[in-house]
């Protein structure tokens, strides 16, 4: 398989990268922690102006029509940047919505999640949580072997605490009626569990790689016993070894990405190895950063700790790294009990 990218999809990426850097400054990622809900609907309809919430609604309804590939390159520039708002969340649905809806269903929803007017979140099957805060406005959810999309209106939100501020969970109770089950989603609730982790890995990346090369930085400034921390055998490894599981991981969620956009058998495993292996890539620049910071980027003051928190919250989200791996051993081995 040639895994290389298009000149279109690396002008994607470039485009997301200038633009979120200039968009979500550190500082507003603290701010979202702090306000009373973290989705900055001014941010998000900046986010529709530029399309990047339409990246994969189809072109008749107002978006660019892109798939799981160019999702996964977006994703990783909004978590090099820690963006606070369900980006994630909401691109997941509208692919979903897109894949397994109605045409009333995708009528309905589709033009108004491109235009910026909807905030969507999802809770793919064995997830007891979803990412929401006072302002989604629609959830896909997994009942049983279906998936519904329901209004906010037609449900009942249980927040939680979590030292991730910026990235709210609650329990959701969705009421489910024959109107927002999405009909072709019979049999396939799994679907939306692979789309979720190949997102999460991806998202996973672009924190990994921000860790990294924030690190880089800081030890090449910082000296100790008259040198730059940087120049230490110790701290050259560390934070190389981070960097190439990082470069070993990211193609591997652009492949997964492919396989769940073209509807492959082999999707749910490529899912489980890619957000497995991009938590485990993910966890080890989040202990080189914090290590080589000397703890400093743990404090409040330090802007490193968003980055370290929001690591640390995904590595868990979509299935953690002990459950990919259980599903890839069933998938390599079969049942125990075969």
């Amino acid at each position: 398989m040639n895994i290389d990218l298009t000149p279109d999809q690396k002008e994607l990426a470039a485009a997301a990268r200038e633009f979120l850097r200039a968009e979500c400054p550190a500082s507003r990622v603290r701010s979202a922690w702090d306000a009373d809900c973290a989705v900055d609907r001014s941010g998000w309809a900046r986010l529709a102006e530029v399309g990047f919430l339409g990246v994969v609604v189809p072109e008749r309804f107002g978006g660019l029509g892109r798939s799981d590939v160019e999702l996964a390159l977006l994703l990783e520039e909004a978590g090099r940047v820690a963006l606070p708002d369900p980006l994630l969340e909401t691109a997941v649905a509208a692919l979903t919505i897109a894949d397994l809806g109605s045409d009333r269903q995708i009528e309905r929803w589709l033009p108004a999640i491109a235009a910026g007017e909807v905030v969507a979140t999802i809770q793919p099957p064995g997830t007891p949580f979803a990412v929401v805060d006072g302002s989604f406005d629609l959830i896909v959810v997994a009942i049983k072997d279906c998936l519904h999309v329901v209004p906010v209106s037609n449900c009942d939100i249980e927040s939680h605490e979590v030292f991730d501020r910026a990235r709210r969970l609650a329990t959701i109770r969705a009421e489910a009626t024959s109107d927002t089950l999405l009909p072709g989603s019979t049999g396939r609730a799994d679907l939306l569990a692979a789309r979720a982790a190949v997102a999460a890995a991806a998202t996973l990346v672009g924190i990994g790689a921000h860790l990294v090369e924030t690190t880089v930085d800081y030890v090449r400034q910082r000296e100790q016993f008259g040198r730059p921390v940087g120049s230490f055998q110790a701290v050259k490894h560390q934070l190389s070894n981070a960097y190439l599981a990082l470069e070993f991981v990211r193609p591997m969620t652009w492949v997964a990405a492919h396989l769940v956009a073209s509807g492959s058998d082999e999707a749910a495993t490529a899912a489980a190895v890619a957000k497995s292996c991009a938590s485990e890539a993910e966890k080890a620049a989040n202990d080189s950063a914090l290590q080589c910071h000397g703890g400093i980027g743990f404090t409040w003051e330090h802007d490193l700790h968003l980055w370290l928190k929001r690591g640390k919250a995904l590595e868990q989200a979509y299935g953690t790294p002990l459950e990919h791996r259980a599903r890839i051993a069933h998938a390599i081995f079969g049942s125990s009990s075969a």
